[in-house]
Parts: structure tokens; sequence; C-alpha cells
């Protein structure tokens, strides 16, 4: 039963785990990596790892939780990726600094928001699917970004937020992907038993650790498995379904 990683930082592993992870995808039945970008060096780096094996699939964006990249910066950035837009499948990760704002609440929302923007501008004007890092108070905010651009192909990752902002991202058709911690954690079960199968992927962030059975463990896609046989069992559906609609649905969205 095939899975896709819908979002990992291949970039972020050393050299000798991205050939763990590469070497292993055909066991792990793994069939495609998502790969997420930081800024313009995880770019690149993404890319070229994208022309060795084409198995991995980049995204290109700026991480918003670290400090306010120059206008110098993402320009730079954004120029880069109009060069390379046929070689990206998504922009992202973009979004909100949320836990950066808990250890720095005098952090000013609004210039990230201006970034963000521009980003989405660019997916729409390129039409291409949006990776987004957006939980909690922020999601709302985002959620009108989204429906004042009028972007529709939406992946939230690893979303946490209020069942207000959950009804409306189900309404608007956004996508969101479930990490290993579903395993364990029961604010992310919930999310799964009321998010519909039809929208949602199954993801690592890796090399991000969990926790509980994956103690002491790097983190490697062949973790979805946990994660798919979980959803499964917390919607009562036929495991073989739920791998199915899981690989379908990251296949459909991404265009892989």
């Amino acid at each position: 039963m095939k899975i896709i990683d819908s979002h990992i930082h291949l970039d972020k592993y050393d050299e000798s785990k991205q050939m763990q992870i590469l070497s292993d995808m055909e066991k792990e039945h793994v069939e495609s990596l998502l790969t997420v970008s930081m800024n313009l060096t995880s770019s690149i780096k993404n890319y070229q790892l994208s022309i060795k094996d084409s198995r991995i699939k980049p995204a290109f964006g700026f991480h918003p939780e670290q400090s306010l990249p120059s206008e110098e910066e993402v320009t730079d950035l954004l120029n880069w990726m109009r060069e390379h837009r046929d070689n990206m499948f998504a922009v992202g990760e973009v979004g909100l600094p949320y836990y950066l704002r808990q250890e720095n609440p005098s952090i000013d929302t609004s210039k990230y928001i201006e970034i963000l923007e521009r980003f989405l501008a660019f997916a729409k004007e390129f039409e291409k699917p949006v990776v987004l890092h957006a939980v909690y108070d922020d999601a709302p905010i985002v959620c009108d970004l989204l429906e004042k651009n009028q972007i529709t192909k939406v992946h939230f990752h690893w979303f946490k937020g209020d069942i207000k902002t959950v009804e409306r991202m189900v309404k608007n058709g956004y996508h969101i992907s479930i990490t290993p911690d579903v395993c364990y954690e029961e604010e992310i079960q919930e999310l799964v038993s009321i998010y519909p199968l039809k929208l949602m992927m199954i993801e690592t962030d890796g090399p991000w650790l969990f926790e509980k059975i994956f103690e002491a463990k790097w983190t490697h896609p062949g973790m979805m498995h946990y994660s798919a046989c979980q959803i499964a069992s917390i919607k009562n559906l036929p495991i073989e379904f739920v791998y199915e609609t899981l690989y379908r649905n990251t296949k459909d969205f991404y265009n892989i």
C-alpha cells in the first residue's frame, strides 16, 4: 500500500540520512517526497536534490518561524522561484510565525502578512498549490487572506485550531496533513475524527522528532504507515480504503 510524504524538510537531514531515506523508499512503499523549503538557500538545495532523484518533489518558499528577511532577500527568492517555476510542485512552506511570537510577543505580524501575500500572489499567478504553516490564532487570519486572494488549492500542514476554523477550512475545501503524533496526541486524533478523509494527507515534517512509540528514533517517512493505520482506526474505515484515499488525495493535489 503506497504512501507519499506530503511535507518533509529533506534538505535539513544530513547526507547519510538523506541517502538512507531514498534507499528505503521502495521497501517502505513511499512513492514520493514533497520537500518544502525554508528560504532561498533551502530552495536551491531541494531543487538540486530533485534533479538527482525524480521522486523528490520540491516546494519553494520562506518559512515564517524565523527572522524577517530583507526586501532584497524576498525579491531574490521570488525571482528565483519565477525562473524555476516549471520545477516546483508548490509554494511552501509559507505562513505566519505563531511559535516565534510565543517567544517574542512584540513581533510585528503585519510584516509577515505582507510577505505571505506576495507568495500567495505568486501561487495564484502560476497556479501552484500553497503549503501553509498557520496554526491556532493565525489560521483565521490566513483563511481571510486565502479568501481575499481567491486561493483554493491549499494545504495546511500539521494543523491545530478551533472548531470554527476547521469548519471554515472544510467548507473551502482546504487540505490538511497528519503527522505521526496522531498515534498519541488527543488534539490531532480529534481533528482526524472530524475532518473529511477526502481532504486529508499524511506527512512527517521530518527531521522533526516525535515522542512515545517513536522515542529516540530519527524521523523517517516509513513512520507514516503508523499514521495511516491510526487514521483508519479513528474513522473506523477499512485500512485499504484509507491508504488508497490518502495516496490518491496527495497525487491529485500535487499533480504527481
